[in-house]
């Protein structure tokens, strides 16, 4: 198919779902337009929606293909969980277990009563190290667990929670490495990607780097950004938003220490570009897919995919039971009402539906990317989503994905 404007377009749309495809197309058009981009949706698992176009590399011309992938930033975190999940399916991860029982080397520094499930939920009081590391360190992995292992809470574990943007992969990846024996992208690519033919990497192989698409930006970082798009999509008023991100993600703050793992993500340059950084395991934050791959992951937590579930109904039930409800997020001042539902709505290790993430229903599940990428799963619909960029922006609550998702719930009616 193509669009009104230059931009050609490709893939399928089943009857019902043109919406979808609708405002696809109207994203190279919008504010941010897209460079390039692909949107899959799996309901019953199979593909409704599939579509990508635009350009993977417009410094050379290179068009996005069927094939080409990104990196998806904090999307990945959903991954990690879902290799979690796995394991506590198979017996072998209790979630109400210390981390100690599988890593316990963990247990220094006040860290030996932490259950699992605050690992996943955000709420361990580890989302900072202050431990110096070399950006060589943390692709090496060890060093980063050792600086764990030594790390003192911020807070009393349970008593609070925060974004843990980098440190969850390494937490969760531990926990997969010391059950499993593999590595978190080994783990990944041996029982999610292989068994369901996705086109994902947690640690891209180097003879996958052609399809790499190109990462640009519409512009730097700022709250105001963040501000702006929190206060149009929460419905909480501007002194309540501008408040809690001063607070939480302003300068000198948790959030803005915790970005940069004990100085090894304090870069100029673009790690999005180096092959170094592509090559390492992340598991936070630099798995490289397509929309396709995570839609079919997402459908297989929720249904059959040609024969291949990843999570069971009760494993999943007690995966998406919403944690951060029950606790209060570090560094908010004491006077300063942020409900989790508003805010940080946090299951374990998935992001719920919410204002300023919303997803296809209530019981949606998933997770966003830094730049704007999401994929989710809905059991009620038995639908998986994703949605995959090189266009990076900024803002919450940023509207290419948000069209998508809207467009999403309604075909679904």
């Amino acid at each position: 198919m193509t669009t009104t404007s230059d931009v050609a377009m490709h893939g399928h749309v089943e009857e019902g779902w043109g919406k979808v495809a609708d405002e696809f197309r109207a994203n190279f058009e919008g504010t941010p337009g897209e460079v390039g981009a692909a949107c899959c949706v799996y309901v019953g698992g199979r593909p409704v929606v599939d579509v990508w176009g635009g350009l993977a590399d417009s410094a050379t011309n290179r068009p996005w293909s069927e094939d080409t992938i990104a990196i998806v930033a904090s999307t990945t975190k959903g991954a990690t969980a879902i290799c979690a999940h796995m394991l506590a399916q198979r017996g072998e991860l209790d979630l109400d277990a210390p981390v100690v029982d599988y890593w316990p080397e963990f247990g220094a520094n006040g860290k030996d009563q932490i259950p699992v499930r605050w690992l996943l939920s955000h709420q361990a009081g580890l989302p900072v190290i202050d431990t110096p590391l070399t950006l060589e360190e943390a692709y090496a992995w060890d060093p980063v667990i050792r600086a764990l292992e030594a790390q003192k809470p911020l807070w009393e574990p349970g008593t609070e929670h925060v974004y843990h943007s980098i440190t969850f992969g390494y937490l969760v990846g531990e926990l997969v490495r010391r059950i499993s024996r593999k590595s978190p992208g080994t783990f990944f690519a041996d029982e999610v990607a292989g068994p369901l033919g996705l086109n994902a990497w947690i640690g891209l192989p180097e003879e996958q780097e052609e399809k790499a698409a190109r990462i640009e930006y519409t512009g730097p970082v700022t709250l105001e950004d963040l501000t702006a798009g929190l206060i149009e999509h929460t419905g909480l008023d501007a002194d309540t938003v501008t408040r809690w991100i001063q607070a939480v993600w302003g300068e000198g703050s948790v959030q803005a220490r915790a970005g940069v793992l004990g100085g090894a993500f304090e870069y100029k340059d673009d790690l999005n570009a180096q092959r170094a950084y592509r090559a390492a395991e992340i598991p936070a934050g630099n798995m490289l897919t397509d929309a396709r791959s995570m839609a079919r992951m997402y459908a297989a937590t929720v249904g059959d995919v040609d024969g291949v579930r990843l999570l069971d109904p009760a494993t999943l039930g007690r995966a998406i039971e919403v944690q951060t409800d029950k606790t209060r997020m570090h560094s908010l001042p004491a006077d300063l009402d942020v409900p989790a539902n508003r805010s940080f709505y946090m299951s374990h290790g998935f992001w719920r539906s919410c204002p300023p993430l919303p997803m296809a229903g209530p019981n949606s599940f998933g997770h966003p990317g830094s730049g704007g990428s999401v994929a989710f799963g809905d059991p009620d619909a038995e639908l998986g989503f994703g949605y995959v960029m090189n266009l990076w922006s900024y803002q919450a609550g940023e509207r290419r994905a948000r069209n998508l998702t809207d467009a999403v719930r309604a075909c679904l009616g």
